[in-house]
């Protein structure tokens, strides 16, 4: 069942709160993010509560830090598609703005949690903070909450067996490192770039190679070069290709983008919605001397995409 989005915290009907929740950024949804969302489980299935994610849109970071490099790991709607295998059924995706960064952590507590989400319960991380200031903390929730009615569980640091640190910076470090293996591990699964497709230069096509060109927003730039790549179309084909992200050094576009090659397919992508995953860099960008030399070097990032591809099986 998809998971539904309700994008307000105010003036909610009874039958869209009452939730068992677990609350943070969630950016990425990775396998540490998955066991707050567990705990929530765990508390919904004994309090017979619908099982919820609390998030904020944008993420705080951006209210705060406006001129910060672009750093999100998915989009709303990929953060609804991550949670619904987890048997999210509601995402409150609550406005952070200027209201929300003014409330302290009491107010927070007692008027979007209790008054106006009427959550009977709360699952946060280890290191969860919250209030103007993040004066907030993991402690304070569960005795706001015995207060207000809702009980809190705390979820301690998941790290992997192997030792790999399950967090959203740490997918960040993979993909600046282009190690698109080890990014996967932590989200447990690629990491993919949402958007629409735009009409770009159509350079391709006079090679015989025309891309879907997605412009990258916000999210984090991994590191500049030629992947392998699964699109997932809208009616839910998933197409393999090749991709360059980044600015193209031989010619130098304004803004970097995300340029597909979906292999064996001819139909128009315009305007539509694709979703792209990164499976495996290649290569690093690189310049050339003519479009000849260019085009043989296209064939030769094709065939090894389809090797890393056929390398890894679909998720």
């Amino acid at each position: 069942m998809p998971t539904a989005i309700l994008t307000g915290w105010r003036d909610l009907s009874p039958d869209q709160q009452g939730a068992a929740a677990a609350l943070g950024a969630f950016d990425g949804v990775h396998r540490g993010h998955q066991g707050v969302i567990a705990a929530a489980r765990e508390a919904a299935e004994r309090l017979d509560a619908p099982l919820a994610v609390v998030s904020f849109e944008p993420h705080p970071r951006r209210w705060f830090q406006p001129e910060a490099a672009p750093f999100r790991l998915m989009s709303p709607a990929q953060m609804a598609r991550a949670l619904a295998p987890l048997g999210v059924e509601r995402l409150y995706l609550l406005p952070f703005d200027a209201d929300m960064a003014a409330m302290s952590d009491e107010t927070f507590a007692r008027s979007v949690l209790s008054e106006g989400l009427g959550l009977r319960h709360a699952a946060v991380g280890f290191d969860f903070t919250y209030g103007k200031g993040r004066t907030g903390s993991p402690d304070g929730l569960a005795r706001a909450g015995a207060d207000l009615g809702f009980s809190v569980s705390v979820t301690d640091r998941i790290d992997d067996p192997g030792g790999l640190k399950l967090s959203s910076s740490a997918v960040r470090e993979a993909l600046n490192a282009g190690d698109m293996a080890r990014a996967a591990a932590i989200l447990g699964r690629p990491f993919a770039i949402e958007g629409e497709v735009v009409h770009g230069e159509k350079r391709g096509r006079t090679i015989g190679v025309p891309t879907a060109n997605v412009r990258l927003g916000d999210y984090m730039r991994p590191a500049y070069g030629v992947y392998a790549t699964r699109t997932r179309l809208p009616d839910g084909r998933v197409i393999d290709g090749v991709a360059n992200l980044g600015v193209r050094p031989m010619f130098e576009i304004p803004e970097p983008l995300l340029e597909v090659w979906l292999f064996d397919f001819a139909e128009s992508l315009y305007g539509q919605t694709v979703e792209t995953e990164l499976v495996a860099l290649l290569r690093g960008e690189m310049n050339f001397d003519g479009l000849d030399a260019l085009k043989a070097q296209i064939d030769s990032d094709a065939a090894a995409a389809r090797i890393a591809l056929a390398a890894t099986p679909d998720r």
